[in-house]
């Protein structure tokens, strides 16, 4: 075992939001790599990221049928504080009359990304300097 680093996304965040995790406030993502707030999760509502950091993903793939149809995805937890956050979409796909794997092109799009339930997850503001703190 070692030490974990956790990256602080306060430079990348000078003009939007970071998203935190709500149990230990470790940085997860910035507004600038949310594509949608449509989706859904185990817990409620949910949201895609294009890029998320301080996060463990699990070794084992399951398959899973959602409404929009199977996908394979990893779980993902909270490097700070283990909590589980939402999964990561490994491969979308359907099974034809031969049982070969065939991609749905219509979900293509996810492939890679990442699915933070809204449950999990608390909003920063960063201050980016001092001038504007003192003058806001």
């Amino acid at each position: 075992m070692g030490f974990t680093y956790r990256a602080y996304l306060d430079e990348e965040a000078k003009r939007c939001k970071i998203y935190a995790c709500s149990n230990c406030r470790s940085h997860l993502s910035t507004f600038d790599h949310l594509i949608s707030k449509d989706f859904h999760g185990v817990h409620g509502k949910a949201y895609l990221f294009e890029n998320v950091v301080n996060i463990v993903v699990s070794h084992e793939s399951e398959e899973r049928v959602m409404t929009t149809g199977k996908h394979l995805i990893r779980y993902i937890s909270c490097s700070g504080c283990d909590e589980e956050l939402g999964w990561k979409y490994a491969s979308s796909y359907i099974f034809c009359i031969l049982k070969i794997k065939a991609y749905e092109r219509d979900q293509k799009y996810k492939e890679g990304k990442f699915i933070l339930e809204k449950c999990g997850l608390e909003m920063i503001n960063i201050m980016t300097t001092t001038k504007e703190f003192i003058f806001k």
